[in-house]
């Protein structure tokens, strides 16, 4: 399946509403504004250029141009980096030890400085035992599966 194929399923409503998400200082902040202006065919990018030109890059999605559905996916993640979410399943870990516990406290304030969020799933009694006794457990989001997990962060997004 071709990204593009991915704004096509979305349709025409759901693809703008992306469209009008794409933060001009987080393209700027990655040295990616410049790049997308010109393969946007853009004189300029803010929020009133994209909106109009919505149906233009429509066309373009709907014409399969890959490379320009690629930039426009760059620019779409890039704008919404602080939704992107670890889930870590923890289902058939038997045990956490003190270098295990440093990694993914590491790996939890690595994910916190970019505005990402870290949940786990499947955590059994004896390594949740040995967050409670650190002392760490409240940082994590936890849930019984990675289906609960998506379905909470998913609805946590949208609410």
């Amino acid at each position: 399946m071709d990204i593009s194929d991915v704004y096509l399923g979305l349709g025409q409503d759901a693809f703008a509403h992306l469209i009008r998400g794409i933060s001009i200082g987080k393209l700027k902040t990655y040295q990616i504004y410049e790049g997308f202006k010109v393969r946007a065919h853009l004189q300029k990018v803010n929020t009133e250029t994209l909106r109009k030109a919505v149906p233009r890059l429509w066309e373009r999605i709907g014409s399969r141009d890959e490379e320009f559905s690629r930039d426009l996916a760059q620019a779409i993640l890039v704008s919404h980096l602080e939704m992107i979410t670890a889930i870590l399943d923890f289902t058939g870990v038997p045990y956490l030890d003190s270098s295990g516990l440093g990694s993914l406290v590491s790996a939890y304030t690595s994910c916190q400085k970019s505005g990402r969020r870290v949940a786990l799933t499947g955590v059994n009694q004896r390594v949740l035992k040995v967050f409670e006794i650190t002392k760490v457990e409240p940082i994590f989001l936890m849930f019984p599966t990675v289906s609960d997990a998506l379905e909470a962060l998913t609805n946590a997004g949208t609410a």
